[in-house]
């Protein structure tokens, strides 16, 4: 999938004058100590891994940011990534108490609920191609705006009609950090770097379904049901004001010689997305930016990987709704962390070995042998799972159950972004999109 918005695509070994067809063969050349580092390239700080894609000498360009502004755009992006399925399934908790407040059944108030579930997912491919248009900055600004709206909409709500316009569209706004997380990964961090982030962005989105209904059942045990919707808009609002603060807009186009750069503009002209339009970065017309997705979907190895997600995290959905419903007083902890820690190590080791294997190359399935380890974790803990609460075993059962699909569900998102990351960097947005479409449609099968 080529792209004009993306001319600094990493091609054949890693190096801009190799070919695609060597790329394809051998995938990304990241040991110079292998390759005898032919060409001068510029290495990581260990000495022998090369980056790719090779920095510019422009200070402005995210690849050479300092360490500790990467990490708190990172860290700010995966906030705003734990809020949609957060603010999700904290709507599920309060159904009961909200159908009498509103006099209305508890089925007809699931519609707001599905409509936001569905609208999370759709909301991504839309974002991602306003930002190859527009700029990743102005579209995380602008419809994180609309969330803290309409996520105080949702407390404010008087009747059935406000609350479920507003819950339906703070779905669609709220995604653009879930759905577009991976673009901002892509454009700051090297390749070798790339699975230990998406691993800390995705810690976020897994385990976000799990606090929403441990707070919300913690608040409406003493307090009215919009409380957790006016704690959902505060944290809404934080994340805002820290885009607002600190984010930065992170496309940068390598191929534009240094000392013939457009003026980047006042910081007001970036957030707005000003600057982004005079100076036409990202280069595509708006119809190539909104085909991007589509473009995307049609490549038969991103439509296989986004299947299998689906019918990989259905479970997760299912289960998280039924014990947020009816076991939230039991199953009040969560073993995500333990998956972002060991992930963190376990997606380095894996790609290490595939490159001794490999004489230095790391190629992009080599990010899939993670689900290797992975699915023992998923079918033990689904049957752990499904026998405790069917035979009312001690709830130890489950719960452990519980971890080790946690724990299966996080190694293989990671896994899942991070192959079809390295086999279509130029559409690293594109790709997360869709597994952020596919997890979500995931809830409706489970």
């Amino acid at each position: 999938m080529s792209s004009q918005s993306d001319p600094e695509k990493v091609s054949a070994v890693g190096v801009e004058d190799s070919s695609q067809k060597d790329f394809e063969k051998h995938g990304y050349a990241l040991d110079a100590a292998a390759l005898g580092n032919e060409g001068n390239l510029k290495l990581a700080s260990d000495g022998h891994t090369i980056l790719i894609p090779q920095p510019s000498s422009d200070p402005f360009d995210p690849l050479n940011w300092s360490q500790f502004r990467k990490h708190l755009i990172l860290f700010i992006i995966s906030a705003c990534a734990f809020l949609p399925d957060y603010g999700s399934v904290t709507g599920n908790v309060v159904l009961l108490t909200q159908a009498k407040a509103f006099n209305v059944s508890v089925t007809t108030l699931t519609h707001a609920s599905t409509g936001n579930q569905f609208m999370i997912g759709a909301g991504g491919p839309i974002a991602v191609g306003l930002s190859a248009y527009f700029g990743r900055l102005p579209v995380l600004f602008w419809w994180m705006l609309v969330a803290v709206a309409t996520a105080a909409g949702d407390a404010g709500a008087q009747g059935l009609k406000g609350y479920m316009t507003s819950r339906i569209l703070n779905g669609f706004f709220s995604t653009v950090a879930q759905g577009g997380g991976l673009m901002f990964i892509r454009d700051m961090f090297f390749v070798h770097e790339h699975a230990r982030k998406i691993n800390l962005w995705q810690s976020s989105v897994i385990i976000s379904p799990f606090v929403g209904p441990l707070l919300a059942a913690f608040m409406i045990s003493k307090l009215a049901w919009y409380w957790p919707f006016i704690v959902y808009t505060i944290e809404t609002t934080i994340c805002f004001l820290l885009v607002v603060l600190f984010v930065e807009e992170t496309y940068y186009d390598r191929s534009i010689p240094t000392n013939q750069r457009p003026q980047r503009g006042a910081r007001w002209e970036r957030l707005f997305g000003i600057a982004q339009r005079r100076t036409k970065q990202p280069n595509n017309s708006f119809f190539q930016a909104m085909m991007r997705p589509v473009t995307a979907i049609s490549k038969p190895v991103i439509l296989i990987t986004n299947v299998y997600y689906l019918l990989t995290f259905c479970w997760a959905v299912g289960i998280n709704t039924t014990l947020s419903q009816f076991l939230v007083n039991s199953y009040n902890f969560s073993t995500n962390g333990i998956g972002e820690v060991a992930g963190h190590w376990i997606h380095d080791a894996l790609a290490r070995a595939s490159m001794r294997r490999n004489h230095g190359h790391l190629e992009p399935e080599a990010r899939l042998q993670v689900i290797w380890v992975a699915e023992p974790f998923l079918i033990i803990g689904l049957v752990l799972i499904g026998y405790g609460l069917e035979r009312h075993w001690t709830y130890w059962v489950p719960g452990i159950g519980l971890g080790m699909f946690s724990f299966g569900i996080m190694l293989c998102s990671v896994g899942v972004n991070a192959y079809n990351l390295d086999a279509y960097p130029e559409g690293s947005g594109e790709v997360a999109a869709w597994i952020n479409f596919s997890r979500t449609t995931g809830g409706f099968v489970g």
